[in-house]
């Protein structure tokens, strides 16, 4: 009998209504065109796939402003990631003790995400009050991409750390499409 392979993904690769809207059709960039690429090959690989929970659409709605990393960096955010992915860790455990039916692929995220970057994650001294600040330009300025996870994949590896699971994390980034190949080999 054949394994039936299994992935992680961040909510919004499967529900991209939950991102945050943006002045471009979403058709038009390379990460939806990235996204529909992954999803019509695991479809076609017979990859089965897991959808996580959106802890900044949950907890902050379809309104919401883009946020960077730091506003989410507190206790009651990282708690309510825990709180939302301990079912999925244990579907997760399931699937890890039956091996030979299941093998789990790994965990794709959303690379430049505050929440689901897993190599990359949106970075700035962002917040406040917008009416009143008057060096706008300049807080916009400090926005970056930087080099670390967001919050809910830091959530999620230190859970994997805790129960000893170590699973391979990929982040969807249209500037490095070639994980996806290493991903959907």
């Amino acid at each position: 009998m054949e394994k039936k392979k299994v992935i992680y993904v961040s909510h919004c690769i499967l529900n991209t209504a939950t991102k945050v809207r943006k002045d471009a059709p979403v058709e038009e960039k390379p990460e939806e065109r990235l996204r529909k690429k992954f999803l019509t090959q695991a479809i076609q690989n017979n990859i089965h796939i897991v959808q996580l929970p959106c802890p900044e659409h949950k907890l902050y709605g379809t309104e919401r402003w883009g946020h960077t990393k730091e506003q989410f960096d507190h206790p009651h955010f990282r708690k309510q990631c825990r709180e939302m992915l301990n079912p999925f860790m244990d579907d997760l455990k399931v699937y890890l003790q039956n091996t030979d039916e299941y093998e789990v692929l790994g965990i794709l995220g959303i690379d430049g995400s505050p929440s689901c970057g897993v190599n990359f994650t949106c970075s700035g001294a962002w917040g406040g009050e917008l009416m009143s600040n008057t060096r706008l330009s300049e807080t916009l300025e400090t926005i970056c991409r930087v080099p670390e996870r967001g919050v809910m994949i830091e959530v999620l590896k230190d859970m994997l750390q805790e129960s000893n699971i170590t699973i391979d994390f990929y982040g969807l980034d249209a500037m490095h499409p070639e994980v996806l190949n290493h991903l959907l080999e």
